[in-house]
């Protein structure tokens, strides 16, 4: 065992003494410098409490809560479907069309809820009862990206229009429809969903309440235009559905579906560029109880007309003089009318030539006698569809 002076010289081999030394000064400098230290602490409070928007008087600066950020952003969790947009959200949403500008569409489906509601009761033996839950406007990736799986996407195609449209079912509707459709018990509730795939039996009656809806679909629609929509295929997965840009927007309509307090919802969705060869009968506003042409109204316009006092000219005959042999005319001149007393003469009507006729006499009158047909109209419908075209755009 090493003794102390041993360990002296061991710890001047080592330099143990210039290190205990050098820690020694060191303690002494650093309880020398701790009020330096000190008021660099407080010098970096200060700075930290100024970042932090504190003035002299304590108080710090105003923030946002998270209700007023929602309300600037224009995001409201509970606010309805037809609430109007606020913020930054009504500019994101402003190139959407508001389906209010096509009076005429709501009506045709306030006629569907009707038609569906009779063609399910009739095609499910049940009592059902059809609703409209709401019309609105969305974009097409946003309503691809809200749909509930699972569900059935049945991408239709409106022959006429030669576009497509969607049409959802959600799986409550689904398993309820199959339910009553094979005799199931009619308990309330709700039916449990499950996470498989679709039989084959479960798409077939699916597709056959499908053609049901889109058959009324049609019947809602032809008292306005003709169309008939068809099944092109049906989809599980959103994402061969897609039958439109994400960004297009389109008109969605969702009905609520009740059968003994059980049932589900049925979305269709028309993109714009689908209703766009009739957007010119649905911008019509909605008059009365029928749809279309007013037998009334033609019958009453038919009766006036067929009563109303017409002027008809006969021209003898029409030729063209040189105007100075038309300003040196003096009483007593003579026109020769190249013209025989067999040739028809011109009835005429304001400025429109209607037939040719002979000329004759009955007693002490001159008369005419029709010699042919009348000339068939030069004006069709085409022309007053273009006048008011005009006068909407004035």
């Amino acid at each position: 065992m090493a003794g102390p002076n041993d360990q002296d010289k061991l710890s001047d081999d080592w330099g143990l003494d210039e290190v205990l030394a050098g820690a020694g000064a060191g303690a002494a400098a650093a309880a020398a410098d701790a009020p330096n230290d000190d008021a660099i602490s407080a010098e970096w409070a200060a700075m930290l409490d100024a970042d932090n928007g504190k003035d002299g008087s304590g108080a710090p600066d105003r923030v946002l809560n998270q209700d007023e950020i929602d309300s600037l952003l224009g995001f409201d969790p509970n606010a309805g479907a037809n609430v109007e947009l606020t913020g930054v959200q009504a500019l994101i949403n402003s190139a959407l069309v508001s389906y209010e500008r096509l009076p005429m569409l709501e009506i045709v489906f306030d006629r569907l809820v009707r038609l569906a509601t009779t063609s399910l009761r009739n095609f499910t033996s049940d009592n059902v009862e059809v609703s409209m839950e709401s019309i609105s406007s969305v974009r097409f990736g946003d309503y691809l990206n809200s749909i509930p799986l699972p569900a059935i996407l049945s991408v239709i195609k409106a022959e006429e229009w030669d576009n497509f449209g969607l049409l959802t079912v959600d799986s409550n509707l689904i398993y309820s429809m199959i339910d009553v459709l094979l005799g199931g018990r009619r308990v309330g509730g709700t039916i449990r969903v499950e996470g498989r795939p679709y039989t084959t039996i479960e798409m077939a009656l699916a597709r056959r309440m499908i053609e049901v809806i889109l058959e009324d679909t049609h019947k809602a629609f032809e008292p306005l235009t003709p169309v008939t929509f068809k099944i092109e295929r049906l989809e599980t997965n959103p994402r061969f559905a897609a039958i439109s840009r994400p960004a297009n927007a389109a008109i969605l309509i969702e009905l609520r579906i009740e059968m003994d307090e059980r049932g589900g919802k049925i979305e269709i969705l028309l993109p714009y560029a689908t209703i766009e060869p009739i957007r010119e009968q649905l911008l019509q506003m909605y008059m009365g109880e029928k749809f279309g042409r007013d037998p009334i109204w033609e019958g009453h316009l038919a009766t006036e007309i067929f009563a109303a006092d017409v002027e008809l000219e006969a021209i003898l005959h029409e030729f063209e003089l040189p105007l100075s042999r038309v300003l040196a005319m003096r009483p007593g001149d003579t026109l020769m009318f190249d013209r025989a007393p067999t040739d028809p003469v011109r009835l005429r009507c304001g400025e429109v030539d209607l037939t040719d006729a002979i000329m004759g006499h009955m007693g002490d009158n001159v008369s005419v006698r029709v010699a042919r047909p009348l000339n068939p109209p030069k004006v069709t419908m085409a022309a007053f569809e273009a006048i008011d075209e005009t006068t909407e755009g004035r």
